[in-house]
This record gives structure tokens, sequence and C-alpha cells, in this order.
């Protein structure tokens, strides 16, 4: 809160901020948040690797699936969020509170749809979309069954967390997550290394961390003592003017967001046909090298907040200057961030109990994505989050789609199967993928035709 208030009046004065210190106390806990967020993904997979190699395969092909919809609450929360700072900025906290509420009853009703469906076509996702051997199938199923339920959990620890991140307050989040991921260690060695329960091991930990995630957080953002809360009712009335504005950043960034998982997912059944080492190897790398990412990511969601809070002010001069600063700092992270998992990476991969083949591979996809990665994975993925706050949401959902299908999903099968370099070719696809977004963004960021948008 400190920190949005204080931003907010170097705005209003029209004064650029001198140091970096309010950025980092919005962007150090984030950062933080995001590391324990994604570590559950890695610890999971770390322990559930003692079950077996066809374990750690299901539970990778069942959270990507997982993970196409968590892409959309998140996608939405940005939204609200975007609109939520847009409002703060412009001084108008009756709106601010109404978006929230829109917001949060929203993801919740839409969550519970998903979930619904998703249950009903489990058999169809599992046997159609991937080739996997009667092992993997058993696993992803058992893990399905459970992690399933947690969604509308996720949607709404989503927009709860957005809600205390738009105000600057991106403490709170974090020490929730802290909490949650406590819970779903100690549960994960209780259930596996105790009770021998398998795969259910580390499903059930996770969706109790979840729920307890989501509970805390909404509770939180119903005290009235809040810069943005929620109102205390179980009846809401949507506003349809309201939900569309977050709807006009949240769907476009929902279908993009949607459009990059469903692409993984495609991609992730060519890895499929590779065998159960590409599977495994793909899996781990991947919950490896999201933390080279991870200041970029993190990051990333701040720069949403203090953008959209220039934009409701009219300020696109500072606006520019923050993405500047941010962006430099990004790359500065991200380098910091890739050279730390590289030199930890030897450590990381004695704790799993994988073959030779399998490790050498995951060597060979990490070192590769951290060279990619610090050169061009900003511009392709934290400047369109100056485009979206600003409002010009659209563009970003069109070129990240199309590059998705013609450089990730069409390149990835021409380099596996056609040049015949397996997973390699799938990884070398995404490269490709971001240096394409990356030229696009550059182009669209200098020509200033997003400073035309403003979503209130």
């Amino acid at each position: 809160m400190e920190t949005a208030e204080y931003t907010n009046s170097k705005i209003e004065k029209g004064n650029y901020l001198s140091n970096n210190k309010d950025l980092f106390k919005l962007f150090i806990p984030i950062i933080i948040e995001q590391f324990l967020e994604f570590s559950v993904g890695l610890i999971d997979s770390i322990m559930v690797a003692h079950v077996g190699e066809p374990a750690v395969s299901g539970v990778s092909i069942v959270d990507m699936v997982i993970a196409l919809f968590i892409s959309i609450f998140a996608s939405i929360s940005t939204g609200g969020a975007v609109i939520i700072g847009q409002y703060l900025g412009a001084k108008d906290k009756e709106n601010s509170k109404k978006s929230a509420s829109q917001l949060v009853w929203f993801l919740g009703i839409l969550s519970i749809i998903i979930m619904i469906i998703l249950y009903l076509i489990k058999n169809i996702i599992l046997t159609k979309l991937f080739s996997i051997e009667a092992d993997v199938f058993y696993n992803a199923n058992i893990y399905f069954l459970i992690v399933a339920a947690s969604i509308p959990f996720l949607a709404l620890y989503n927009g709860g967390a957005a809600i205390f991140r738009s105000v600057g307050n991106s403490k709170l989040p974090m020490k929730i997550m802290f909490i949650m991921n406590l819970l779903n260690i100690f549960g994960n060695a209780i259930f596996i290394y105790g009770f021998k329960f398998g795969v259910s091991g580390v499903a059930i930990p996770t969706l109790v961390s979840r729920i307890g995630a989501a509970l805390i957080i909404i509770i939180l953002a119903l005290n009235k003592n809040n810069i943005v809360y929620l109102e205390r009712t179980f009846k809401y009335k949507f506003d349809k003017y309201m939900l569309k504005r977050i709807l006009n950043i949240g769907i476009p960034y929902g279908l993009e967001n949607g459009m990059f998982y469903f692409g993984r997912i495609i991609v992730l059944s060519l890895v499929a046909m590779f065998g159960t080492v590409a599977i495994a190897a793909n899996s781990v790398a991947t919950n490896i090298v999201v933390f080279q990412v991870l200041p970029g990511m993190s990051m990333g969601i701040g720069l949403t907040v203090v953008i959209s809070r220039c934009v409701g002010a009219n300020d696109y001069k500072q606006a520019k200057y923050y993405t500047k600063k941010i962006m430099g700092i990004i790359y500065i992270g991200q380098i910091i961030s890739s050279v730390i998992v590289l030199a930890l990476l030897p450590l990381a991969l004695k704790i799993y109990s994988l073959s030779a083949e399998t490790t050498d591979l995951i060597y060979k996809l990490s070192w590769m994505h951290a060279i990619a990665m610090i050169i061009v994975w900003p511009l392709g993925y934290s400047l369109p989050v100056v485009l979206r706050a600003s409002g010009d949401a659209k563009f970003p959902m069109i070129v990240s789609s199309l590059s998705m299908i013609l450089c990730r999903i069409v390149l990835a099968y021409i380099l596996g199967l056609y040049f015949n370099l397996g997973v390699i070719g799938t990884w070398l696809a995404m490269f490709v993928d971001w240096i394409v977004k990356g030229i696009i963004f550059v182009w669209r960021y200098l020509s200033g035709k997003w400073t035309v948008f403003k979503s209130i």
C-alpha cells in the first residue's frame, strides 16, 4: 500500500522516481511469491520421481492441461488489475472497489463451469490428445481426478492476489504462498514417504494448499479497511459495463495465454511420441528453467500495476520512463537468475532419480534456454505487458497467437520430426517464437500506437 500511494503521488506531481526503492518494494515480494509458486511444481516433480518416471510423466501431462485453464484465470485477473489500477490512477476508489468485486465473482462462476467440463472430458483429454503408455495414463488419471478440484480455488486466489497487488500490497500474496508451500511440502512428505500413496500423495497436498490459499486471501480481501475491498454478499449483480472493461483486457490476454498453453499441449503431445525419456526430460527441464525466467515474469506483474496507474493518470511520459527502467532491471535480473540456476543444476539433478540419458538431455535443454532467454525473452514477454496495461490488448493477442501456431507448433513438428531433432527441435522452435514476437513488439512500442488506448 505504501508503494502504491507513494507512486501515485509522484504521478500526480508529474515527477519521476529518483531511485528504485519503491519499485523494489513492489517487485521483490512478487518475485518471492512466484518463486514459491513455481517451486511447488519443482518439489512435486522431485518427490514424485521416487515413484518412477511414469509418475513424473503423468503428473507433467496433467499439470500442462490444468495450466491452460489457470492461465485464463491469471489473464482475467490481469484485466481486473489493469482496470483497478487505472481507476486508482484516476483517483476513483469507488469504481476500483466495484471492479474488484466484479472480477472475483466472474472468476468464481467461470472456474466452476471449467472444472465441471474438465471432469466430463477427462478421458478424452488423456486418451485422445496424448499417445501415452498405460502406466503413464494410470498415474495421470489419478492425479487429474484430485487436482482438477482445485481449479475454482486457483481462480479465486488469482483474483484476490490481483486486488492486493493493484494497491501496492504484494507482500500479502507472498506470505500466503509461503505458508501454503510449507503445507504442500510437509503433505507430500507424509503421503509419499509415510503412507506410500504414490501420485495421489502429491495431488492431495496440492489440492489442500490451494483451497487454503484461496480462503485466506478472499477473507482478507473482504476487510473494509483496505483501499480496495470485496463487498460482503452472497448475491451479486454483474455490471455489464464494468465487466466489459475487465474482459476487454482479460479476454484477449486469456485467448493469448490459452493459445500459448494449448500450443504447449500440442507440442507436448509431439514430445510424447519421442518416448518416456523425452517426456520426463521435458517436464523436469521445464520445472527448472522456469526459475531462469522468474524475474521477468514476476516484474511483469508489477509492471502491469505501475503502467496502469500511469495510464489512468494520463501520464504516458512517465509510463515510457518506467518501461525503460523496468525492462533494464528485468534483463539484469534474468542474467543473475540464469547464472544461479546453471550453477546449481548439477546439484539439483542429483536429487532426481532419473536415468543418465534423461539427465543429459535436461542439461542440454537448460543451457539452450538460458542463452536464448537472456538475449530475447523480455522483448517477447515483458514488453507486451506495457501494451496490455495501456488497453492495447488485442494486438499482443493476435501476434502471440499467430507466432504460436506458425513458430512453436508448426516449426516444432518440422524440426522435431522432419529433421529428426526430437525434443531439442521443439525447444528450438520455442526460441524462434520468442525472436519473432520480440521484433514485432519492439516495433509496436516504438510506434507509439499503444498510447491511444485507454480502458476507463
